[in-house]
């Protein structure tokens, strides 16, 4: 790993975990996956199920709040 990559590596490593997720996504969107429109199109369908089950009452929700406030006590650890 260059220099240059390593100190952009650091930096990205001191994100919140939603800003390095969104930075992997981003990253990973970059290549050329011969499969990835059937990736896109499953995890298109996968959040579209979901939502229906939320909707008929089959699964609940939790406020992001939570949600991101586990994730980064779980980092911590």
């Amino acid at each position: 790993m260059t220099p240059q990559s390593q100190q952009i590596l650091d930096e990205a490593l001191g994100l919140p975990p939603v800003d390095r997720a969104e930075l992997v996504e981003r990253i990973l969107a970059s290549f050329e996956f011969p499969a990835r429109q059937d990736i896109d199109a499953a995890w298109a369908q996968e959040a579209e199920d979901r939502i229906d089950a939320y909707e008929r009452g089959e699964i609940g929700s939790s406020p992001a709040s939570e949600v991101f406030k586990e994730i980064d006590q779980q980092a911590q650890q």
